[in-house]
């Protein structure tokens, strides 16, 4: 039994990388999906897809990206912010700007998971759960 889903997800995306794996599959939730959405808009994994499995959880297939010439992974790093033993909020002035804007926070707000750049658009704050960059 996993008692923190997001830093699973994020330590099998970083082990994966670190091992130089191209694929890596991740048991699936909505918020895991929607966080692999955003990587995925904002350029850091090459694509996802969502399939089902027979204990109906399903789980998501994610295709790492890295730099053709280097071979370096695009994800430099994952980092967890906000855990279950010490929540991080911030209201939508403070919101953080992760390597001056060069990498991305993902925040929990009332309209769901967005990137830092979403929330302050929609001026809206939350939780800060992690930052990728």
């Amino acid at each position: 039994m996993v008692t923190d889903p997001i830093a699973d997800y994020l330590t099998r995306v970083r082990n994966a990388l670190k091992a130089r794996y191209r694929v890596v599959d991740i048991p699936a939730s909505n918020l895991k999906k929607r966080m692999t959405e955003i990587l995925y808009d904002n350029g850091y994994i090459l694509k996802y897809k969502f399939e089902d499995t027979p204990d109906k959880q399903g789980k998501i297939r994610i295709a790492l990206k890295y730099d053709p010439v280097t071979q370096s992974p695009v994800i430099r790093k994952l980092q967890r912010v906000s855990r279950p033993g010490l929540r991080k909020y911030t209201n939508v002035d403070a919101l953080p700007r992760v390597l001056n804007g060069l990498g991305i926070a993902i925040i929990s707000t009332s309209k769901g998971l967005l990137s830092d750049k979403e929330a302050r658009q929609e001026n809206v704050g939350g939780e800060v759960l992690c930052y990728i960059y």
